[in-house]
């Protein structure tokens, strides 16, 4: 088998590709779901949003009045007008987040101007109504409103490509780790032990081993459920069963209630495999892998827990770890959280996602 002849054979998803293009390459692909960027309901683009206009307003005003008294004043009585036209953006943005994922990306930024220039009229018809002196300034505070709607939809488009390669990368990993020599000719040799003792056991690992191939080549989507992620890693632990025996030993902890929420394809899988290397591998009397889901309000939780060998050292997870905290945090932003470390010599990776 040749390692690079393989990966080179690895191509990017077609419909992921023109989803952030906002062009198709085939009949079916014009059919598919575009990428959602602009999502005003994300807890991070609102709190961007409020602070970016906020900052620029302040800044603004430094031109026109001395910093003191009057420029805290005249900030005051900007924002009360200013932040109700945000959240107005954001509140129509967020009503129309199901029209919006249908729409090509130059789609959603237009629209997104085109909100933008609302809320500014919006925050010009308010200040006038508070009692500002003079006409109302309608085509400055589309201008503005506009203007500042384009470096938000600008941020969120730059965050949306910025998660491509990520995705990319992730799934090149992912499928290097599934046909790295020792992994694939060591299940391969279990098989043949078992093909004449145990056939329905050889059957199985077989069909482990083939489902972790599939899933690792199939296309990029969007989302996957954790009910999925638990699945894959529980054919990957299948496998490696077979070679360690007694020294590998996994508990299952799972809420059903928390099955449903969304993680980016192939992110549970490389935990648990660290767990194996770092926990079962090295020590002769193996490890304890416990893997737990939890369901807290809105709020799920998981955790990867593993026994260390004595003397083992830092649990090494190298680009694993950095990969899934990455792709964790351009997914759900700051509504996600990961953390690991050791813990009274266990491992723990601790992450939280929204339902």
């Amino acid at each position: 088998m040749n390692e690079p002849e393989i990966l080179s054979t690895l191509q990017l998803p077609e419909t992921l590709t023109s989803s952030l293009t906002g062009t198709a390459t085939g009949n079916g692909q014009r059919e598919a779901a575009h990428l959602l960027v602009f999502d005003a309901c994300h807890v991070g683009v609102v709190l961007r949003a409020v602070l970016f206009v906020e900052a620029v307003v302040g800044v603004g005003l430094m031109f026109v009045r001395p910093m003191g008294w009057p420029w805290l004043l005249d900030l005051a009585a900007i924002t009360a007008v200013a932040q109700p036209a945000v959240l107005m953006w954001l509140l129509l943005g967020c009503a129309l987040k199901g029209v919006l994922a249908r729409w090509p990306v130059w789609g959603q930024a237009f629209a997104g101007v085109v909100l933008g220039a609302v809320a500014g009229v919006f925050a010009v018809a308010l200040w006038w109504w508070l009692g500002a002196e003079g006409q109302p300034l309608w085509l400055a505070g589309a201008s503005a409103g506009a203007l500042l709607a384009s470096a938000l939809v600008a941020g969120l488009v730059w965050r949306a490509r910025a998660q491509l390669p990520a995705s990319t990368t992730a799934r090149l990993a992912e499928l290097q780790s599934r046909i790295r020599p020792h992994f694939l000719f060591n299940t391969l040799n279990s098989a043949i032990a078992l093909v004449r003792a145990e056939p329905a056991r050889a059957e199985a690992l077989l069909e482990d081993l083939s489902e972790l191939f599939r899933s690792a080549l199939a296309d990029s989507q969007q989302a996957v459920p954790l009910a999925q992620e638990l699945t894959l890693a529980e054919r990957y632990l299948a496998i490696e069963q077979v070679r360690f025996g007694p020294r590998l030993r996994v508990e299952w902890h799972t809420d059903p209630a928390a099955g449903t929420a969304l993680l980016p394809p192939l992110l549970l899988q490389p935990l648990v495999e660290n767990a194996v290397k770092h926990g079962v591998e090295p020590s002769i009397s193996g490890a304890d892998i416990r893997i737990s889901t939890e369901r807290r309000g809105e709020t799920v939780v998981i955790k990867v827990v593993n026994t260390v060998p004595a003397g083992a050292g830092p649990h090494g997870m190298g680009l694993a770890l950095a990969n899934v905290r990455e792709r964790l945090a351009l997914m759900h932003d700051l509504k996600a959280s990961f953390r690991s470390g050791e813990i009274d010599g266990q491992y723990v990776v601790r992450l939280e996602v929204p339902l």
